[in-house]
């Protein structure tokens, strides 16, 4: 072959091969969409924030792209009541979360609850695994001086949010020293074990989708390494992400754990199927005190 005809040949090939980078770029950006779902612009029951709630940005350093993460600071009435670092699921924005977070405040906690790039008020475009990871240990820091007594502090995220919270649990609790807690407790409500698995679920279970996705979320992968409790929450009659998801969860999971199947919940509903349950097995795990159950047991009463 001359040394012309092998030019040509190579130009083609390299053509061809970034022709297949920039289609797999393409692909990998519309899997991120499919994955997020991001819907722009308040919730449609959105009716404004309640009285109490403090709007705040969480600047991203060093990230030219997106400068900052939008949050919701919810304080209790009490000073020193437990609080909870809430990540939402995918689509909707804080605006579409207010009645759980408003749940979660009437059991007596704060609440810190922030948007991921891309959501709502927060800069960036398309969300990625990692930068939602990021983001949470963005959100982790504003939360640690918001709430400087770790036994007060507890994770807690909602379907693909619970993936996010288990990251960031498994990553505190690696970096912690030994016999150190980051935080009080883990809650994980209506998630999955990977988002392949989730998609098979939805579609067929005999396609390969772990070699093809990108977007990985693989919790089940990471729970061993969690030491703090984990409460798990799912409802039996949930259509979406089967309650066989948090039981695989559970069993995977190596510290202390407990596991609640909330009978005619689906979905999104758990907490207010269940309330009590619910409360009770939040206090329970966790070791909360005799102070914050009765607390969150006024408040929830008065709610």
């Amino acid at each position: 072959m001359t040394r012309s005809r092998l030019l040509r040949h190579l130009a083609v090939a390299f053509t061809v091969a970034m022709l297949g980078v920039a289609g797999c770029a393409q692909l990998a950006e519309k899997e991120r969409e499919l994955t997020f779902r991001v819907v722009p612009g308040d919730a449609g029951w959105y009716a404004g924030l309640p009285d109490g709630v403090r709007e705040m940005d969480i600047p991203l350093a060093g990230d030219g792209a997106a400068h900052h993460i939008h949050a919701w600071w919810w304080p209790a009435a009490q000073a020193d009541a437990p609080a909870v670092l809430y990540f939402h699921g995918s689509r909707w924005n804080l605006t579409g979360q207010l009645f759980r977070i408003r749940q979660l405040h009437d059991f007596g906690f704060s609440v810190l609850a922030v948007d991921y790039r891309g959501f709502g008020k927060s800069d960036g475009g398309v969300p990625s695994e990692q930068s939602v990871y990021e983001d949470a240990r963005v959100a982790w820091r504003e939360f640690v001086a918001l709430v400087p007594n770790a036994r007060r502090r507890i994770i807690y995220g909602h379907s693909l949010g619970g993936a996010v919270a288990v990251d960031l649990a498994a990553w505190l609790d690696r970096s912690a020293p030994d016999g150190t807690e980051p935080a009080r407790g883990l809650v994980v409500e209506s998630s999955f074990t990977t988002l392949a698995d989730v998609a098979k679920a939805l579609s067929y279970e005999w396609l390969p989708l772990e070699l093809i996705l990108t977007q990985k979320f693989d919790s089940v992968g990471k729970i061993s390494a969690v030491r703090m409790p984990v409460l798990f929450v799912h409802g039996a009659a949930d259509r979406f992400i089967p309650a066989r998801f948090s039981q695989a969860l559970y069993d995977a999971a190596r510290a202390r754990k407990r596991l609640l199947l909330v009978d005619g919940a689906t979905h999104n509903n758990s907490m207010r199927v269940a309330p009590d349950a619910y409360r009770d097995a939040l206090f329970a795990l966790f070791g909360l005190s005799e102070k914050g159950e009765t607390r969150a047991r006024n408040a929830h009463g008065a709610s």
